[in-house]
C-alpha cells in the first residue's frame, strides 16, 4: 500500500497543483477530496499554462484514474467546460470520474453566495461567489442534490421543486431579487447528467479496493489548513476540511490507509480575501514579492496579500495534519531580499509572548509577530536541481524551517515549471 496526501499549510495558493502534477506521473490514482471550483491549481508544461479548478491536478500526467471524490461539491457546467478545455489542447480525459455521492452546486447556491457577500459590504468573507458554502450548507441540512440524483429524473425534479420553494421566497422577499424557474432548472440539470453519466461512479468502492491492492494513490487537497472550517481563521475560512483528516470523509478511505502526509508551504506567505494575516507586508517589499512571485489568484485574478513566513501558524498546520514530509515552494522569489524575516512567536495585546496559534480570530488582528532575521542571497537559484547547488544562505533558510518545525523538507521548488525542483529524497 502506497498512499500520498498533498495539502496546503498556509492560506492556499502554495503550489499544490505543481507538486500533485509532479507526483502524479507515478500514481495509479489521483483524487480530489474536498472543495469545489473555487480552487485554482496552476500547472505549467513547457510554455503551456493549465489552470485547473475541479479536475485533479494529476489529470495531465496520471496514466491511471483521476477521481473527484464524494467530499467535493461539483458544478457540472464548470466540470464539462474544464474537460472540454483540456481536450481542446490534445489531452485525454476519459480517465476522469466523479463520485455519485458528490453534491451538486445549483444556480441558487451561486446566487445566494453572491447576494450574501453583496449585503455584507465591508464585512465580506471574500468568497469566490461560486456557491461553495451554500452547497455545503444544503449538504449538512440534508436537502442537497447529489450527482447520482442527476441520473434519476423523478428524484431530481422533486428536490429542485422543494428547494426552490424556500430559496425563491428568500430571493424575492428578503433580497428583492427575481425567482428561479424550477422546470427550466430541471431540464438543464437533467441534460447535464446525461452528458456526465458515464463518469458518475461509486468511487469509494474502487478506492478502497485500490488501497487493498497496494496501488499508488495520491490524494489532493484544495485551499489549506489556515482556511479549514474548524482549525483556520474562522469565519474567514472555506466550507470544508482541507486537512489530511478530510481525506477520510472526503474520499471514503480509513485513516489507517494514509501514509505519506505531504504539506506544501511557500517560502513566504500569501492570502487572498479578508481575514487576519499577522506577517502581512503592506508596503513596497510586499508589492515586490507579489510581482516577482506572480501572486494573483488563479480563480479570481485578485492580487494576493503577501508577507513573511509565519512559523507559528505553519507549526499549527503541521500539527493538525500530522505532516511527515514538507515541501517549500517559490524559494526563488526571495532572491535579492536582505534581510529575510521569519515569525517565530507572537506578542499578544497584553504583552504576553506566545509560540502557538490562537483560536480567537479577533485577537489575532492585534497580535504582533516577533521575527528572527536571516541573511539573504543574490544568486539565481532557478536553475538549481540539487540541494548542494543552492547558495549557503538559501540552505540555511531551509534548515532554519526544518529545525523549528522538526520536519524534513523533501522537495524545494525554485520556479513554476514542473522540472524546477530540488528533490532531496524520493517518496515513490
Amino acid at each position: 500500500m502506497s498512499t500520498y496526501v498533498v495539502v496546503g499549510l498556509q492560506y492556499g495558493d502554495e503550489g499544490k497543483g505543481k507538486i500533485t502534477d509532479v507526483l502524479s506521473a507515478k500514481s495509479d490514482y489521483v483524487v480530489r477530496f474536498q472543495g469545489g471550483d473555487n480552487a485554482g491549481h496552476t500547472v505549467y508544461v513547457g510554455d503551456e499554462k493549465f489552470v485547473l479548478h475541479l479536475l485533479p491536478s494529476g489529470v495531465l500526467q496520471c496514466k491511471g484514474k483521476c477521481i473527484i471524490a464524494n467530499g467535493v461539491v461539483v458544478n457540472p457546467k464548470s466540470l464539462i467546460k474544464e474537460i472540454e478545455q483540456i481536450e481542446s489542447k490534445g489531452m485525454k480525459t476519459d480517465h476522469v470520474f466523479v463520485s455519485r455521492r458528490a453534491h451538486v452546486i445549483m444556480p441558487y447556491h451561486i446566487l445566494l453566495d453572491t447576494y450574501r457577500e453583496e449585503e455584507k459590504g465591508g464585512t465580506q468573507i471574500g468568497t469566490t461567489k461560486k456557491g461553495i458554502g451554500p452547497c455545503y450548507e444544503d449538504k449538512i441540512a440534508r436537502v442537497g442534490i447529489r450527482m447520482i440524483d442527476l441520473l434519476n429524473p423523478e428524484v431530481l425534479r422533486e428536490k429542485i421543486e422543494k428547494n426552490l420553494k424556500l430559496k425563491n421566497a428568500l430571493f424575492e422577499k428578503y433580497y428583492e431579487k427575481p425567482a428561479l424557474d424550477a422546470e427550466e432548472m430541471y431540464q438543464e440539470f437533467l441534460a447535464l447528467g446525461e452528458l456526465l453519466k458515464d463518469r458518475i461512479v461509486d468511487t469509494e468502492l474502487e478506492l478502497n479496493q485500490a488501497v487493498h491492492d497496494g496501488r499508488n494513490i495520491l490524494f489532493e487537497g484544495a485551499q489549506a489548513l489556515m482556511l479549514d472550517i474548524d482549525f483556520g481563521t474562522y469565519p474567514y475560512v472555506t466550507s470544508s476540511s482541507p486537512s489530511t483528516g478530510g481525506v477520510c470523509t472526503g474520499a471514503g478511505v480509513p485513516p489507517t490507509s494514509l501514509q505519506n502526509l505531504i504539506g506544501v508551504a511557500k517560502a513566504y506567505c500569501t492570502r487572498v480575501g479578508h481575514g487576519p494575516f499577522p506577517t502581512e507586508l503592506d508596503n513596497e517589499l510586499g508589492e515586490q514579492i507579489r510581482k516577482v512571485g506572480h501572486e494573483y489568484g488563479a480563480t479570481t485574478g485578485r492580487p494576493r496579500r503577501t508577507g513573511w513566513m509565519d512559523l507559528v501558524s505553519l507549526r499549527h498546520a503541521c500539527m493538525i495534519n500530522g505532516i511527515n514530509n514538507l515541501v517549500i515552494t517559490k524559494l526563488d522569489v526571495l532572491t535579492g531580499i536582505h534581510p529575510l524575516k521569519v515569525a517565530t512567536k507572537y506578542k499578544t495585546e497584553d504583552g504576553k509572548i506566545i509560540d502557538y496559534f490562537t483560536s480567537s480570530t479577533t485577537k489575532l488582528y492585534d497580535y504582533e509577530p516577533i521575527y528572527e532575521e536571516l541573511e539573504g542571497w543574490d544568486e539565481d537559484i532557478s536553475h538549481a536541481r540539487s540541494y548542494d547547488e543552492l547558495p549557503a544562505n538559501a540552505k540555511k533558510y531551509i534548515e532554519f524551517l526544518e529545525n523549528y518545525l522538526g520536519i524534513s523538507v523533501y522537495l524545494v521548488s525554485v520556479g513554476p515549471e514542473r522540472s524546477q525542483n530540488i528533490i532531496r529524497k524520493e517518496l515513490f
